[in-house]
Parts: C-alpha cells; sequence; structure tokens
C-alpha cells in the first residue's frame, strides 16, 4: 500500500495562494471579500496571502469602490509588469511570436516566414530563436524578466524527459526541439502541439469561456483539434488525439502529406483546398503565400463556378468531419480556429453546419453549438503565452529576476 502523503502548512499556503491567483486572475479587479466569496477561503486566509503577494510584487492595489453601508472595497489587480511571457506559433508557412505582459497585454511580436516545404530543422530552429531575439529587443524586456516561453507546434508532442516532437508532415521523427532550442537560449519553455494552444487561448479568452466540454479546430495548412473537457485542454503523456487532420473521410481518397490516403486534411487543409482548386480548370490565383491565395479564392467564389465547387465541397468534408467529432465526444461546442478556419468559417458555416447535421446522429447535434473562434489568427501564438502563465498562476514559474525575492519572503 502506498504511503500517504502528510500535508503541512506549507503546503496549505501553497495551495491557498494558487487558488487565489487563479481566481484574481480571470475575476480582476475583485477585492479580498470578493476573493474570500469566490473561493470559500476564510477572511483571514486570503488577508495573509494577499499581504504577500502584494509584497512580492505579484499583487496591486487598484482602487476601492463602495460596500453596503461599510468601508469602501479596495480593488485588487495582478502586476502586469511583474513578469512576462512569449507565445510562439511554429505553423507551416511562418513562425510568429508575440510578448506579452503578465495580463496579455501585448508588447512585441516578430513574424519569419518559411520558404515553401522548407522545414527542415535547423530552418525551425533558427526561427523560433530569431523571433526570440527580436521580441525581446522590440519589447526591451530582459530575459530576467520573462516568466517562460510557450510553444505551439506542428504534430505529435511527446512528454518525458525530454519534449520529443513527430511531426510526420514536416518528415520529424522523435526530433528533440527543447534541446536543440537550449543552444541558443535558457529560457523556460512549455512545448504543446499548437491545437492544444489554440483550445487553451479561446477556452481562456475567447469563444470557449464556459465551455465544460468542447472541440476547438485549428485548421490552416494542416488540420488538428484540441479536445476540451471540464474546463481544461486535455492532454495525457502525448497529443496524439489531437491529430483530427489524419482520421479517414474517404476510403482510397486523395493522397495526404502523410503518407496516407483520403485524410480529412487532404480535403480541408488550406494546401489541399488549394491543390483541388488548382486541378478544377479555374482562373489561376495570384502568386503569394497560402493564406493570400485562399482569400483570394473565397472571393473568387462569388462568379467563379468552379471555385464555388470547390468551397462546397470543402465544406461537406469539413462537416463530416466534424459530425465524426460529435458522434465520438458529444460535446456541447465546437469552434473553428486556425487561420484557414476563421476564413471559411466566415464564409461556410451554414454549409458547415447543414453537413454536420446531415451525417451526426441527431440527437448529439441538436446539443452541439458550431461557431468560429473570436481570438483571431494569433490565437495558437496566444495560447502558446498561456502556457508559462499557467506555471506561474500554479506556482511553479517564477521570473529569474524575482527568485531572491520569493526566497527572502519564504523565509
Amino acid at each position: 500500500m502506498p504511503e500517504r502523503r502528510r500535508w503541512t502548512v506549507r503546503d496549505l499556503r501553497r495551495d491557498n495562494r494558487s487558488v487565489l491567483l487563479w481566481s484574481l486572475y480571470f475575476d480582476q479587479p475583485c477585492s479580498r471579500q470578493d476573493l474570500s466569496e469566490t473561493t470559500g477561503l476564510s477572511s483571514a486566509s486570503v488577508s495573509n496571502v494577499i499581504r504577500e503577494l502584494i509584497a512580492e510584487g505579484i499583487v496591486v492595489e487598484a482602487g476601492s469602490v463602495d460596500s453596503d453601508g461599510g468601508r469602501p472595497r479596495v480593488l485588487l489587480e495582478t502586476n502586469p509588469d511583474y513578469g512576462y511571457v512569449i507565445g510562439i506559433d511554429v505553423g507551416e508557412t511562418r513562425v510568429r511570436a508575440e510578448l506579452f505582459d503578465l495580463t496579455m497585454n501585448l508588447r512585441a511580436t516578430a513574424d519569419y516566414p518559411f520558404e515553401p516545404r522548407e522545414h527542415g530543422v535547423d530552418v525551425v530552429v533558427d526561427r523560433i530563436l530569431a523571433c526570440l531575439r527580436t521580441v525581446l529587443a522590440d519589447s526591451g524586456v530582459p530575459p530576467e524578466a520573462i516568466l517562460g516561453v510557450g510553444i505551439g507546434v506542428p504534430g505529435v508532442v511527446e512528454h518525458g524527459p525530454e519534449a520529443l516532437l513527430f511531426a510526420q508532415t514536416y518528415g520529424w521523427d522523435a526530433v528533440p526541439l527543447e534541446r536543440l532550442l537550449r543552444a541558443g537560449t535558457d529560457l523556460p519553455l512549455f512545448i504543446e502541439n499548437g491545437a492544444n494552444t489554440l483550445g487553451q487561448a479561446e477556452l481562456w479568452f475567447g469563444a470557449g469561456q464556459g465551455t465544460r466540454h468542447g472541440v476547438v479546430c485549428l485548421i490552416g495548412s494542416g488540420v488538428g483539434a484540441s479536445i476540451i473537457g471540464h474546463g481544461v485542454a486535455e492532454r495525457s503523456g502525448s497529443s496524439a488525439a489531437t491529430e483530427w487532420g489524419h482520421t479517414t473521410i474517404m476510403v482510397g481518397g486523395r493522397d495526404c502529406r502523410c503518407g496516407s490516403l483520403g485524410c480529412l486534411e487532404a480535403y480541408v487543409g488550406a494546401e489541399a483546398i488549394l491543390d483541388r482548386y488548382a486541378q478544377s480548370g479555374g482562373p489561376a490565383l495570384p502568386d503569394g503565400d497560402e493564406e493570400t491565395a485562399l482569400a483570394a479564392l473565397v472571393e473568387l467564389a462569388e462568379t467563379v463556378p468552379e471555385a464555388a465547387h470547390v468551397l462546397d465541397e470543402t465544406a461537406l468534408y469539413l462537416g463530416a468531419g466534424i459530425a465524426d467529432l460529435i458522434n465520438l465526444f458529444g460535446p456541447d461546442q465546437i469552434i473553428l480556429g486556425g487561420w484557414a478556419g476563421l476564413l471559411l468559417g466566415r464564409r461556410l458555416l451554414p454549409a458547415i453546419r447543414s453537413s454536420a447535421h446531415e451525417h451526426a446522429l441527431s440527437h448529439a447535434f441538436a446539443e452541439t453549438t458550431i461557431t468560429v473562434g473570436r481570438i483571431g489568427p494569433d490565437a495558437v501564438a496566444r495560447g502558446a503565452a498561456t502556457l508559462p502563465i499557467q506555471a506561474f498562476l500554479t506556482g511553479s514559474a517564477v521570473p529569474a529576476g524575482r527568485r531572491r525575492d520569493i526566497a527572502g519572503h519564504a523565509g
């Protein structure tokens, strides 16, 4: 029989601190009384922990509000300059980085595109490190003020002694991305599947707020999904469960970049949509990257039958893929995200819903809403930045420049 853990006063204080930080972060500004009511902690416990957090510079007072017949209530906020976070989106057409303060105000961005199909390990690592250097330089934030760097990547992330990336469409197999990045940075790194970071962005700040059981679909060059269960993005030892794009939509169908046939990605990923249109005989699209080309295709569909036919088929396939998610998971909400998902969703949402209705079980479909994400095309990077914030709220991430202060207060 395993030995039962003995809880100490320090454990209790750490847990109370985390509970209060989570509550304050999402409900700020709020008073000590509000925190006590929300968390169920006693007024004395709240006051003691808040006193520590103010002394450490994590929490600041932000004015007051009148109370019912008593003294005004002092409002509390997270100090935005206590620490900073960086979110990086490693996509198939570019690497994008965004630097935020602790309350997710954007301070700097960087964007480094790839040449078509230029996904060598050295190239991707170089782009990530270049983005890091750029946002630090442009923001003026010193490295010791950074809580951590979240990185959203395509493919499967295996979390073990070191993070390994299996990105079949890149031709990557067990690439030790974290170890390779260590040659250029000693900042704390949090590496996760990009669909999961997109899901966390929508869960925290967008269309997924309040969702108890949902699915966030990432549609760009490729296709993925993040399962939201009980208010958190689910993740076990790896993120393989998010590879929705490589479920079979057509037996013996189109070649997929993963090497299989008939995958959903081979029909509704941006690269596949543009390839299907190129084979349709319609007018040529303007030269440029995939995002420019797909936007032009959507506009062309208003007047060109070949473009309209390709998008109609895309809505049919995407709706059928969503029906599979509905039948398998019974979510209360499905959110379309990713740069291509936002573009397609705004144009095709009624047709996508119609196809999902046709292919899903009627009762399960009736319990599900299908919407377009609210965050925008930077959702993967924004969601990646929440990974170090999540570690901060649970007490496992502190800026290097603040560790001495924490040690002094703990003593």
